[in-house]
């Protein structure tokens, strides 16, 4: 079959709509602690911001250069942007009936209280009068309005406030824009008798103020907006040895793209009427929100107010189980290897390693790839002290990170003060791969240790992240470590390597490979299996591998957090096929892959997702578990994650997800058995007979 048309795909962003609205159903699940689901309600506007930055941008961008269908589900771009807007709509009108209708008047109950300004107390205005006066008034900076001049730039994704004033003695209308501040607290709390804590927004004293910015003029009318720029530009990836500076630029353009989203909350016609006309944008792009704009500037108020029963109870990550609170890291990897499973395994084991090597006498270099790192990177630093003390250290800094791209600039900048030799990555190419090696003298000869994982080496995301990764010795893994190391940042041919598999060379060809394996070995009496998850599969040729497998009688099982352009439980081409989604407290970012090859069984993990972009267009890597004990593990955390029945939903042959329920089985919520088996396997460990007790051989000295 050639799996041509639409029945035979879903399209690519409305699939991640729905992934949208599963992170928005923990929002309205009323199961979920109050100051969770406000959090959820933040997550869903934070995302909503970044595909329209990009996705939409780009759908724009289709149907300003021809229209075409390019898109496996046949749609052309103009058809997706239909639906998509009509589904938007939807999503947002729920996100904001369980804002008004269910989330403040249940914060309203245990004393977090939203206070509009017609709810203020006397004393509540007059320190409200004294911030503004105080705090406010001297940083705003009103921009008249009028047809003879350009309209005032418009940062994207801040909050403005319009205005339409009315001179004492006349009737004629101006317009003043004002741009509510960043580095203050939108969030404002006010003082109160008892327990309570209420709080107001920075924008309703803006707005009650605001006649104390314009003397003599009276305020007719305001509104509050708040416009979205495209920000998917491309880089020229021609210039090398200014390439930081076209990274720059690129950063700087987008400042001025072309606005695809106007957000406002005003009942004023005239106001929307007037914003229309100077920020340029269609009225298929205009959202009126009945409520604050920006929910996700709400995650500060959700993390850090509430008592008890408002938020979920506390999962710390524990030490690795693999390794003993007192063992040696080098002496453990030449003996074996080590799996974690983040965030249930702390991510500090990676961060010590890292550490320890920057100061390890007999450690001679430290190569790693950063794609996204923390604000205040620990392994950065470990990477300057290594450098100081001599040792050759190289950084491979994706400066193509999307929106963290100033980050890595600065940081990649810090580097090569340090001493560090910095790579920004390669022309064309994002190097998404995550991949760490520490060249070590040791006794009898040189050897590497290496890191291979499916997550960043950001030590905060890796708390909110679930994510695995390697560490080993293992010699042909090293070797392919120091082959892939090279290809990237020096001359080198594609290399040939033995255990781990690159894209954009070979990945995709290997993926496929093994599916065909699969189908091949696959019987009625002994039919074969393939169990995946990761976060979007979007790739057709993958796809139609998989539709011939599982027509061939493979039994196919995916967990997929996002898109998912996949048709499944649809006969003839995917009846074996079944696809589940787990949305919880953490993102699941885990890229593991289980193929049973005929009783053989073997297990991969990887830093790409199967979409065209990671397996075309991206420095990607797979790579094989093969330690008995660790493959358990992997097919222990596949059996979890495919009979998980709470926090996960089944997709439906329509695109649709429906909430998997418990029923009469035990409830079973994958990422809190991963929590607990984690905590009971800390509590279980043994402390190594290695240590020794500390004898004291003369008395302290006495004062």
């Amino acid at each position: 079959m050639n799996f041509k048309g639409k029945k035979y795909f879903f399209n690519r962003d409305i699939s991640w709509l729905e992934f949208n609205n599963r992170v928005l159903s923990e929002g309205l699940e009323p199961s979920v602690p109050l100051m969770e689901r406000l959090k959820f309600l933040a997550i869903t506007s934070s995302n909503f911001d970044e595909f329209f930055m990009v996705r939409i941008a780009t759908l724009k961008r289709a149907v300003r250069a021809g229209n075409h269908i390019n898109c496996p589900s046949g749609l052309t771009p103009e058809k997706q942007l239909s639906l998509i807007d009509k589904r938007i709509r939807e999503i947002v009108a729920a996100q904001y009936r369980c804002l008004q209708d269910e989330i403040f008047p249940g914060m309203r109950e245990h004393g977090v209280i939203y206070l509009p300004p017609e709810e203020w107390t006397p004393r509540q205005l007059r320190q409200i009068q004294t911030l503004f006066r105080n705090e406010l008034f001297p940083v705003l900076s009103p921009v008249r309005i009028n047809d003879e001049e350009p309209f005032p730039y418009i940062a994207g994704l801040r909050l403005h406030l319009l205005f339409s004033l009315v001179k004492e003695g006349s009737d004629e209308e101006k317009y003043a824009l004002v741009q509510i501040p960043e580095d203050q607290s939108r969030v404002i709390y006010l003082p109160d008798k008892g327990e309570d804590k209420p709080f107001t927004l920075l924008e309703d004293i803006l707005l009650h103020q605001g006649e104390h910015l314009f003397p003599g003029y009276s305020i007719r009318e305001a509104a509050i907006f708040r416009i979205t720029r495209d920000a998917d530009m491309g880089v020229d990836e021609q210039r090398d040895e200014d390439f930081v500076e076209a990274m720059e630029e690129v950063l700087e353009n987008r400042k001025t793209g072309r606005v695809i989203r106007l957000e406002l909350s005003t009942h004023s016609p005239a106001l929307k009427e007037a914003l229309l006309a100077r920020v340029n944008s269609e009225s298929t792009d205009i959202y009126e929100i009945d409520g604050p704009l920006d929910l996700k500037s709400f995650m500060g108020l959700a993390l850090s107010q509430g008592g008890p029963g408002l938020h979920d109870p506390e999962w710390p990550s524990y030490p690795s189980a693999d390794l003993q609170v007192d063992e040696n890291i080098w002496e453990t990897l030449k003996d074996r290897d080590i799996l974690l499973h983040h965030p249930y395994d702390s991510f500090d084991t990676v961060v010590k390693m890292v550490q320890q090597a920057s100061i390890d006498t007999e450690v001679l270099a430290i190569k790693m790839v950063l794609y996204r790192t923390s604000g205040s990177s620990p392994i950065v630093k470990a990477l300057k002290t290594a450098a100081a003390a001599g040792k050759h250290v190289t950084a491979v800094v994706e400066l193509k990170a999307r929106f963290d791209e100033a980050r890595n600039i600065r940081w990649a900048e810090e580097l090569e003060r340090a001493g560090v030799i910095v790579v920004y990555g390669i022309a064309h190419l994002k190097i998404h791969a995550k991949l760490l090696m520490i060249v070590r003298r040791e006794v009898d000869r040189i050897r590497r240790y290496i890191h291979l994982g499916t997550g960043n080496y950001n030590d905060s995301t890796a708390k909110l992240y679930t994510d695995m990764g390697l560490l080993t010795s293992n010699d042909d893994i090293g070797e392919d470590a120091s082959m892939v190391f090279n290809a990237i940042t020096g001359y080198s041919n594609i290399p040939e390597l033995k255990k781990i598999v690159m894209a954009p060379t070979t990945l995709k060809n290997r993926i496929i490979q093994l599916i065909e394996r699969e189908a091949s070995r696959s019987s009625s009496e002994n039919p074969g299996l393939i169990r995946a998850k990761m976060n979007s599969l979007a790739d057709p040729d993958v796809i139609k591998a998989l539709y011939t497998a599982s027509m061939a009688g493979v039994k196919i099982e995916l967990n997929i957090r996002g898109v998912c352009m996949l048709v499944p439980e649809t006969a003839p081409f995917s009846s074996n096929i079944s696809v589940i989604s787990v949305i919880d407290r953490y993102l699941e970012h885990t890229r593991l892959f289980h193929f049973q090859n005929g009783g053989n069984d073997e297990y991969f993990l990887a830093s790409a997702d199967w979409m065209p972009r990671n397996l075309e267009r991206r420095v990607e890597l797979m790579f094989p578990v093969t330690s008995k004990v660790h493959k358990q593990r992997l097919d222990e955390a596949l059996n979890i994650y495919f009979s998980s029945n709470s926090k996960s939903h089944l997709l439906r042959p329509n695109g649709s997800y429906e909430r998997i329920q418990a029923g009469k089985k035990r409830p079973l919520r994958a990422q809190e058995l991963f929590h607990q088996s984690a905590r009971h396997a800390a509590e279980a460990q043994i402390v190594s007979p290695k240590r020794e007790f500390t004898v004291r051989r003369k008395p302290p000295a006495i004062d």
